[in-house]
């Protein structure tokens, strides 16, 4: 046999013994660990093992205990690694990191949600009726379904209240109007000349515009520290133009759900809720999303099912199958309901629909239907873990829909899990 049979031969076997011990040992099984991993102080992390198979760790962050597994007891934050080897040789290095205990209260409660855009949204055309025919003066200002109006002949525009009388003065003197739009992240001037209805004395810009918008929703959660929170869990948009509403300010209130329009195939559910007391803000709004709104807390809401700090769960750490979810379906009432975690993706970096969960607890499908508007922000827990929250519905299955991890809201929210204050040498 020549040497070329020789060694395809040899080559062969390499393969097949290195597949063998990728795929089917107990060596393989350490190979496939993760090369990093990520968890908190005082907490527990399994590592596969082996009879035959040593592993060593930094002693000063972490101890090792070993049986069949190996458990990590991280003992304080920082960064150290465990090095399994087989006779004094290295096969596998998996870096730690542990990160500084944390904990937040988890929400549930129903509450009220109010934003005031940055300037005056453009939602649609209005035809004027002059002596001319028809026009829509905003329109042919090359104005879109949209954008901004943030300022009229250079001042800073809040609220539709201050448009009128601009408008007016414009048309009275036949001047045209300077204004400064905000489109997406790009900002120029336009001008607009107002036109006066057939029949009537006002003068108008031929758009529909709003300020603020309304609704309900869910907290997600707060952190008793910072008094930092996140609600929704998806972002804010306007009803026409289905484009984000840029937040110039707003607030959060309670409110009380008051009946449930039930959800069916093809037709997503809602709760149908009031403000109890729009005096009453328990919060306001600084940030409007797509991972929900966020802003500081100054009033605590009641929650009795949950009402301690409980730890929350990394990406990494989410796994399928029972799940519950807080959430008020009858008047102010927060309740703990079963759920599936259908899979789970982890992430490195922040995305929405992170997960993809199922309604399971016969209560709430017989109130509900499953998931329904309203519900977004629903806090989601895991073996005693917020893990995140529930954000859409499935249309043509009411009773699924996806989450979003809570990392990723935490991280929105201005609350930093990853930085540690000082790291291992």
């Amino acid at each position: 046999m020549d040497r070329d049979k020789i060694r395809k031969r040899f080559g062969y076997i390499l393969l097949v013994s290195f597949v063998l011990l990728t795929f089917f040992s107990p060596v393989g099984r350490i190979l496939k660990i993760p090369n990093e991993i990520t968890f908190f102080e005082g907490q527990t992390f399994t590592l596969p093992t082996a009879t035959f198979v040593e592993a060593n760790g930094d002693r000063d962050h972490l101890q090792l205990q070993k049986e069949n597994e190996i458990q990590l007891q991280a003992k304080q934050k920082g960064e150290s690694e465990v090095v399994y080897h087989i006779a004094g040789l290295p096969i596998k290095k998996v870096h730690v990191n542990v990160l500084k205990d944390f904990k937040v209260i988890p929400g549930g409660q129903s509450i009220g949600v109010k934003i005031n855009s940055k300037g005056v949204l453009v939602v649609g055309y209005h035809q004027v009726e002059t002596d001319a025919g028809k026009v829509s003066p905003g329109e042919e200002a090359g104005i879109k379904i949209g954008d901004l109006i943030t300022k009229i002949n250079g001042k800073t525009i809040e609220s539709i209240n201050e448009v009128g009388s601009f408008v007016q003065e414009a048309g009275e003197k036949g001047e045209p109007l300077q204004l400064g739009i905000q489109r997406e992240d790009k900002e120029f001037e336009t001008q607009l000349t107002p036109q006066q209805e057939k029949g009537d004395s006002n003068y108008k810009l031929g758009l529909y515009i709003r300020d603020s918008a309304a609704g309900i929703g869910t907290l997600t959660f707060y952190d008793p520290k910072s008094k930092k929170y996140g609600a929704l869990g998806h972002v804010i948009s306007d009803m026409d133009t289905k484009l984000p509403i840029v937040v110039k300010d707003g607030y959060i209130v309670p409110s009380t759900v008051t009946s449930i329009q039930k959800g069916a195939n093809g037709v997503p559910g809602e709760k149908l809720a009031k403000f109890l007391n729009q005096r009453n803000t328990i919060g306001n709004i600084e940030k409007n999303n797509q991972f929900g709104i966020y802003g500081t807390i100054h009033k605590t809401l009641s929650n009795p099912v949950m009402n301690e700090p409980i730890p929350i769960a990394l990406s990494h750490e989410v796994k399928k199958g029972p799940a519950k979810i807080l959430t008020v379906v009858d008047n102010d009432k927060v309740e703990l309901f079963d759920i599936e975690i259908i899979s789970s993706i982890p992430q490195k970096f922040p995305a929405t629909k992170g997960m993809v969960l199922k309604i399971t607890d016969p209560k709430l499908l017989e109130k509900t239907g499953g998931i329904v508007q309203g519900m977004s922000g629903s806090p989601i827990i895991q073996d005693g873990k917020l893990i995140g929250a529930v954000t859409h519905v499935f249309v043509n299955d009411p009773t699924s829909g996806y989450g979003v991890h809570i990392e990723w809201m935490l991280n929105e929210a201005g609350i930093k899990i990853y930085e540690n204050e000082e790291k291992a040498s």
